[in-house]
Order: structure tokens, then C-alpha cells, then sequence
């Protein structure tokens, strides 16, 4: 709910809605406010429903929305879908739970929302009724109206059409206007170093070269892509010459004293293998990750577990893993049957399957240890190549190649010979160069005494700057002539453009001048149209207004009618039933059939007041019985109870004298005063 807030607010805030409303001050928003923001935001969207909704009552607001929001093809949420009454009533009272989906809805699609308001009002048919539609002149004004709507799309297609194409005359127009003013340009900068090179000696020769060499740059860069494209040709070529090489190598050593049989005995292993791992290992290791991966979905779509969660879990595990013990004690019982004979051959079954699978897996290992190793040796051979390397020999290459390097390190001997006599030389040279440079300064010095003496100092240091400054001239020149080369190519290139542009632009602006004027005739005919709908619609809702008012009023009282027919019905039905029992009742009585008459109602009543007075008149003889007896029977139920607590008392005394007895004791000093004789007790 808070994200909902927070981007309605947002796209409120925005242009043409401009709202100044926070997530507070909007959810603190009355019922009637929220349906006028609502009405607002329709209005953007359809500008026939400004209003505002204080002008009209809720009815007619609520049958507007609901209108406008089917034209829109908006759907509820699925909560509220399933009680249209309740969307209704929320709508109609303002209801956030039902206002907020809304709002959210049309500010996601304000412009999409828009062009369909459109089009609604002038594609959604017009529901007549039957009545009218049998009315003199009516279905011709119909099928005219159908046959407007039809043309309507047709020229609506069109529109978006041109509209969605690529050929924008606006655009296209803007840029041939700057392409234009750039050529101006262009041209104004060309006339200005033309003027400034002109003055130039040999301006046109240089031209000439500069072009040259613009064209020489350009084969050159050409020949560069081109040699860029044959290196990376020949590398790879290279690389899989080098496979190919390979794989020979490997072929031929492992064709190293092989025949056909064994070759034949190695690929049908080989073929076994693979068989193996493709039909028993591939589709055990394919449904173990599928059902690692149906854990890994199930365990992410359950929801966060907490610790009790887990400890519940844990405490299941341990359940299930003693099971498995269990069961499996069972099992390495039930396998020990000495008369199973089959055991041994399931152990050695189990145990070749065992290694069956360890050996494939060290097949698997090895092949993914080779592959690798495979990839680092290539990677290292990429290494040494782009090192400035080559490959590594073996065999008659290498022995070639040891000869080239003995050959290769008597050169480099003579070499090194020669680069210590030429250093030797360096050395007296640069000595030279010294005593030279010596002189050069002395000389220098004496020139600058001989300039001061006579006068003219700075002069050779002013010769060398006038050369200086001619070499940069000359250099300054050149960048020119190359700039003036690339501004006439630049302009050579734009006029080029723009007059493949007007080639283009032509046929198309040719086909543009008869749609354009088709355009405005079918524009006034479509507005001519559209006022005639508008108007003809007009009064077809005002008189469909009134319709369906009456409709309303009818089908309300239909209901009443009909509930009040029901009503009656069911009373009529419950009268009826009882006027039947009457008459079988009086049928009955009136019978001088004894049986029959016993079984009206008048006699079972009679029969069952005669047994219930017959009932209590006993109730109340024994009622008198036992108040005539209450008194005595409490007097005896007394002396009963007396006689009881003293039996008890006796009997106590007997056991407690029976017991003093067994040890020889008396109480008394003699006999005891009472004695069990054949179970009974002898006062």
C-alpha cells in the first residue's frame, strides 16, 4: 500500500496534474475528495468528464465512472472482481481499498488511456432498443452510423500510419536547413583559406600533393584493414593447422605398432565406455541434479524459516536416518539367508557396478585432467608466439633447429667481434666529437668578441631564429594546405549527401503532395462528420438518458411486483394445504367408518388428554402415598442408620480383639466377650 501511495503521489505531482499532496495529506484524504481526485485524473484523459461531482449526484457520478472505466477496459483486482456488488459500493462510498488500484491503473497509462478515450467517442456503438429500431427511418440512420464508424477506422489507420512512418517531412526538412547552413559555413571557411593560401608561392602545386597524399592515406588506411583482416585469417588458420597437427601426432603415436585388431579392440572399448556413460551414468547424474534442482526451487519458494522451524527439521532428519538404519539392519538380515544362493552373485554384481562407476569416474577425471592440459598447452603457445616465439620441436625439427642455432652463435661471434671494433671506434669518434665541440664553443666565442667589436652582436643568434621561424612557417603551411584539403573533402562529401537526400526525398515528397491534399480534404469531411455524430449522439444519449430512467423505474417496480407475486403465491399454497387438512379432518369425522374416525386428529387429541389425566391422577395418588409415608420411613431410614454406625463400631472392636488375641494379649485379662463362629458374629 505504501508503494502504491508513494507513486501516485509522485505521478500527481507531475505535469498536467500538478498536485501538491504527500503520502499523509492524501491518505487523510474525505471519501468526496478522493472521487474528485479520481474525476481529475479522468479528466485528463476524457475532457468531456471535467466536472465537479458537488454538481451531481452520486448516482449519476458513480453510473459515469463505472461508464467510463468500461470504455477503458479496466479490471478490478481479483478480490474485488469477485464482489462486483462491493467494488460498486466501494466506488460509489470512496473507498481507498477500491480507489487506489484505480488511480494507480490510469497514471501507468495516462498517454494509452488517452488515445482509447479518443477513439471511444467514436467507436463505441450506441445500444438501441427494439422498439425504436422498428421505427420508420431509424435502421437506415443505423447502417449510416455503422458505415461512418467503419470509414472512421479505415482513416484513423491511415493517419497513425503516416504518422509511425520513418518519412517525416518536418524532420527531413530540418535537416536539409542544416545541412544547409552547415554548407554555408563550410564554404565561407573554404573562401577564407583559399584567400589566405593564395598569397603562397606554389599554392597550387601543394594543393595538388596535399590531395595526393589525402588519397595515398586513405589506400593506406585501406591496406591496413586489409592486412589486419589476413593476420587474423592466417591465426586462425594457424591454430587449426596446429590442431590438425595435433591430432596427426597423437594418431600416429598411438598407431605406433597397432593393427587393425587392436585398433578395433581400442574403439570398441572406447565405444563401451561412452555407451556406459551415456546410458547408465549420464541419466543417473541428469536426475540427480534435476532433483537437486526441484529441492533448490522447493526450498526457495517456501517462506523464511525460524529456529523452532529448523529444529523441527533436524529432529525429522534424525527420525528418518534411524528408520534407514533400521530398514537397512532388516535388509543385511534378511540377505544373510543361508539358503538364498543368489547373495554371492549380487555382492560381486554390486561390486563390479562399484567399479564399474570409480572407473568411469577416473575416466571422466582424466579426460577433464586432459582437456585442460590441452588448453594450457595452447594457451602456452599463444604466450610464446605473441612473445616473438615459435613452437616447440621435436625430433628432426629440433635437431634442424640446434644446426641453425650453431651457425646462428658463429655469426653472432663474428657479430660481437665486429660491435667491439666499431664501440672502439665510438670511442675515438666521440673524443673527436668533444675536441670538436671545444673548438665549435671557442670559436662561438671569438664570433661574439669579433660581432661586438665590430658592432653588430646578435646577429648569427638572429639567423638562427629567422631559420627557426621560416622551418615553422613552412610546417604552419603545410597543416593548412592539409586542413584546406579536408574542408574541400568535407564539403565534397555534404553536397554529395544532401543531393542523395533530395534524391530520395524526391519520389517521396511526389507521393506526400496528392496524400497531403487527400489529407485536408478527408480532414473537413471528417470534421463535417464528426460535428453530424456529435450532434446526432447528443440527442441520442439525452433520449437514451430518459430511457433508461424509465427502464429503472420499471424494472424496480417489476421486482416489487414479482417479490409481492411470490409472496402471495406461497400464502395462497400454505391456505390451500391447510383447507385440505380441514376437509380430510371433517371427511374423517364424519365417517361411520369406526377405524377411520379413530385416526382424526379430534380423537388422537382426545386420546392423549384422556391418558395424560389418567397419568396424573396416578402421579397424585402416589404423591399422597408418599407424604402418608414420609415420616415414618425417615424415622426407620434413621435408626437403620444408627444400627449401621454401630455394626461398624463392633466391627472394628472384634478385629482390634482379634488381633490382641493372635498375640496372646487381653484387654479383658480373659476371654474375649465375642468370637466368629462360622462367619458370623456371636454377641
Amino acid at each position: 500500500m505504501s508503494e502504491q501511495l508513494k507513486f501516485i503521489t509522485q505521478e500527481l505531482k507531475k505535469e498536467p496534474f500538478s498536485k501538491t499532496y504527500n503520502l499523509i495529506s492524501f491518505d487523510s484524504l474525505e471519501p468526496l475528495q478522493l472521487l474528485q481526485v479520481l474525476n481529475d485524473i479522468i479528466a485528463v484523459i476524457d475532457p468531456k468528464q471535467k466536472l465537479d461531482i458537488r454538481e451531481e449526484s452520486p448516482d449519476q457520478t458513480a453510473i459515469r465512472i463505472f461508464t467510463t472505466l468500461r470504455v477503458l477496459k479496466y479490471k478490478p483486482p481479483n478480490e474485488l472482481s469477485s464482489y462486483r456488488s462491493t467494488f460498486r459500493a466501494g466506488l460509489v462510498q470512496g473507498d481507498k481499498l477500491v480507489i487506489y488500484p484505480i488511480l494507480e491503473w490510469l497514471l501507468k497509462r495516462v498517454p494509452e488511456l488517452q488515445k482509447r478515450a479518443y477513439l471511444a467517442r467514436f467507436l463505441v456503438k450506441i445500444d438501441v432498443p427494439s422498439e425504436i429500431m422498428a421505427e420508420e427511418g431509424i435502421p437506415d440512420l443505423y447502417a449510416q452510423y455503422e458505415e461512418l464508424m467503419d470509414q472512421f477506422k479505415d482513416l484513423h489507420k491511415q493517419a497513425e500510419k503516416l504518422r509511425s512512418s520513418g518519412f517525416n517531412t518536418g524532420e527531413i526538412r530540418k535537416d536539409i536547413s542544416n545541412m544547409e547552413d552547415e554548407k554555408e559555413q563550410l564554404n565561407k571557411r573554404i573562401e577564407r583559406l583559399k584567400r589566405k593560401v593564395e598569397s603562397h608561392p606554389n599554392s597550387q602545386t601543394m594543393m595538388n600533393v596535399a590531395r595526393n597524399l589525402r588519397l595515398e592515406r586513405d589506400k593506406e588506411k585501406k591496406l591496413a584493414e586489409q592486412r589486419q583482416e589476413q593476420a587474423t585469417l592466417i591465426q586462425h588458420e594457424e591454430q587449426k593447422i596446429r590442431r590438425l597437427q595435433q591430432q596427426l601426432h597423437d594418431q600416429r603415436q598411438t598407431s605406433v605398432g597397432a593393427n587393425p585388431d587392436t585398433l578395433l579392440q581400442r574403439l570398441e572399448e572406447e565405444t563401451r565406455t561412452n555407451k556406459y556413460i551415456v546410458t547408465e551414468r549420464l541419466p543417473k547424474d541428469i536426475t540427480g541434479r534435476r532433483k537437486i534442482l526441484q529441492d533448490l526451487q522447493r526450498v526457495v519458494a517456501e517462506p523464511a524459516m525460524g529456529q523452532s522451524d529448523l529444529d523441527q527439521l533436524n529432529s525429522q532428519i534424525s527420525e528418518l536416518n534411524s528408520e534407514i538404519n533400521q530398514l537397512m539392519e532388516k535388509r543385511m538380515l534378511a540377505s544373510r539367508d543361508p539358503d538364498d544362493k543368489s547373495n554371492l552373485f549380487r555382492q560381486q554384481a554390486s561390486i563390479i557396478a562399484h567399479k564399474k562407476e570409480a572407473a568411469v569416474e577416473t575416466y571422466r577425471g582424466l579426460r577433464d585432467e586432459y582437456n585442460h592440459i590441452q588448453q594450457e598447452i595452447e594457451q602456452k603457445r599463444d604466450m610464446v608466439k605473441e612473445a616473438g616465439g615459435g613452437e616447440v620441436l621435436k625430433g628432426e625439427d629440433f635437431k634442424r633447429y640446434v644446426n641453425k642455432l650453431r651457425s646462428k652463435s658463429t655469426i653472432y661471434k663474428k657479430k660481437r667481434q665486429e660491435i667491439a671494433e666499431i664501440r672502439a671506434e665510438v670511442g675515438v669518434l666521440s673524443r673527436t666529437e668533444e675536441i670538436l665541440r671545444q673548438r665549435d664553443e671557442n670559436m662561438n666565442m671569438q664570433l661574439s668578441a669579433l660581432e661586438n667589436k665590430k658592432g653588430v652582436a646578435g646577429y648569427r643568434q638572429t639567423q638562427e631564429d629567422l631559420e627557426k621561424v621560416s622551418s615553422v612557417k613552412s610546417e604552419y603551411d603545410d597543416r593548412k594546405g592539409k586542413t584546406l584539403e579536408d574542408m574541400s573533402d568535407m564539403v565534397t562529401r555534404m553536397n554529395r549527401k544532401i543531393a542523395e537526400k533530395k534524391g530520395a526525398l524526391a519520389p517521396i515528397i511526389k507521393e506526400l503532395r496528392p496524400l497531403r491534399q487527400r489529407n485536408t480534404e478527408l480532414t473537413a469531411i471528417f470534421e463535417e462528420k464528426k460535428h453530424s455524430y456529435e450532434t446526432a449522439n447528443a440527442g441520442l444519449e439525452s433520449n437514451m438518458a430518459k430511457l433508461e430512467q424509465e427502464v429503472r423505474g420499471y424494472h424496480e417496480e417489476c421486482k416489487q411486483e414479482e417479490s409481492r407475486y411470490h409472496y402471495l403465491n406461497c400464502m395462497i399454497r400454505m391456505i390451500e394445504m391447510q383447507q385440505q387438512k380441514v376437509a380430510e379432518e371433517m371427511k374423517a369425522y364424519t365417517s361411520s367408518d369406526p377405524y377411520t374416525r379413530k385416526k382424526t386428529f379430534r380423537e388422537l387429541y382426545q386420546r392423549k388428554v384422556q391418558e395424560q389425566e389418567n397419568l396424573g391422577k396416578g402421579l397424585r395418588e402416589q404423591q399422597k402415598t408418599v407424604r402418608e409415608s414420609h415420616g415414618p420411613s425417615m424415622t426407620q431410614m434413621k435408626m437403620w442408620k444408627d444400627l449401621e454406625r454401630l455394626m461398624e463400631c463392633k466391627r472394628q472392636c472384634m478385629e482390634r480383639n482379634a488381633g490382641m488375641t493372635a498375640q496372646g494379649i487381653s484387654s479383658y485379662g480373659e476371654a474375649p466377650p465375642a468370637v466368629l463362629e462360622d462367619d458370623r458374629l456371636v454377641l
